[in-house]
Parts: structure tokens; sequence; C-alpha cells
């Protein structure tokens, strides 16, 4: 009788020690699934953007993107690998972005992600997300900026630009510093 109680307690043994390497083999391994990228349900996909528009005041803008997905429901285009040129008669901008929205009715932008603006007298911007207000004039963002020329730098944790005033406002805790170029 000892004997077949120890069969048993041997197979019981046996089988908890199997059921539990399963169960940890099992939690160690990572499952991988095959996931196909997620269909666009953009009504519309255009690659090799480019969007030209001249407004008053002698000032023209071009856009160009690598991939646009236009949203017409939401009245939206999302555009990838951006760079805008902004022209005006005394000088130019350069605007890039690795991803954003142009908001067709309005024609505001938003631009995210690495957002650098340079300007042909040497100003500099940058920052994660930029903001362009079409009817406001108005270029701003709530994520921190540095702006720099000629050595000089500003820091700040946010931006607001008005063009028809031509004001400049860095917001949060600013931290600027000036060069005036003498050799140190």
């Amino acid at each position: 009788m000892r004997r077949i109680a120890s069969g048993i307690l041997a197979v019981v043994a046996l089988f908890v020690l199997l059921v539990a390497a399963t169960l940890i083999a099992r939690s160690r391994t990572v499952r991988v699934e095959a996931v196909d990228p997620a269909p666009s349900k953009a009504d519309l996909e255009i690659k090799e953007v480019q969007l030209n528009e001249e407004e008053s005041g002698g000032v023209r803008w071009r856009l160009r993107a690598q991939q646009a997905s236009v949203f017409e429901a939401e009245g939206r285009t999302s555009l990838r690998q951006i760079a805008v040129d902004v022209n005006e008669p005394h000088r130019s901008w350069t605007i890039v972005g690795e991803e954003g929205d142009l908001f067709q009715q309005t024609k505001d932008v938003e631009l995210r992600r690495n957002v650098v603006v340079t300007s042909s007298d040497g100003l500099r911007l940058e920052t994660s997300v930029l903001y362009w207000g079409g009817e406001q004039k108005r270029i701003w963002t709530d994520a921190p900026i540095t702006l720099s020329r000629e050595g000089s730098i500003v820091q700040g944790t946010g931006l607001d630009v008005r063009m028809g005033s031509e004001t400049t406002r860095v917001s949060g805790r600013v931290h600027a510093r000036f060069d005036n170029g003498r050799p140190r």
C-alpha cells in the first residue's frame, strides 16, 4: 500500500512540476503578433505635396510636405515632413517640422516634433509644437522654446507673436544670454 501511495505522490509531484514549468516558461516569453499598419481613414492620400499662396502686402508662402492625408469630414489635412517658405518684402522664413495639420477652412496650421524656424536675418526658433492662426496672423506655442541669433539665446516656456502689431512675447521662466559679438 505504501508503494502505491508513494507512486501516486510521485506522479502528482511530477504533474505539478510540469504545470509550474509551463506557466513560468509562458510568462517569460514575449508574444509577438503580426500587426498590419492601420488602414488610413483619410479621404485622399497624396505624396510630395506643394501649396503656394500669395497674400496682401507682398507676402508669399509655399508649403511642401512629403505626404498629406485629407480628412474632408474634419476639414483637416494631416501632413508629414513639412517645410514652409515665407517670403516677405524684406526678409524670408523657413519653417520645418516632422508632422502637422492644416485646417482647410481657417488655414490655421499646427506643426509638431522638431519644429525649427529660421529667418534670412539669422534668427532661429526651436520648439516641439508651433501654431499659426491665419485670421489673427498669430504664431504661438505653450511648449518650451529657444530663440537664438548671433550667439544670443533666449529660452522660455511659451511664445506669442502677433504679426499685425509686430509684438513678440516669450512667457514662463525666461532665461536670456546676450552676446555682443566681442571676443572674450
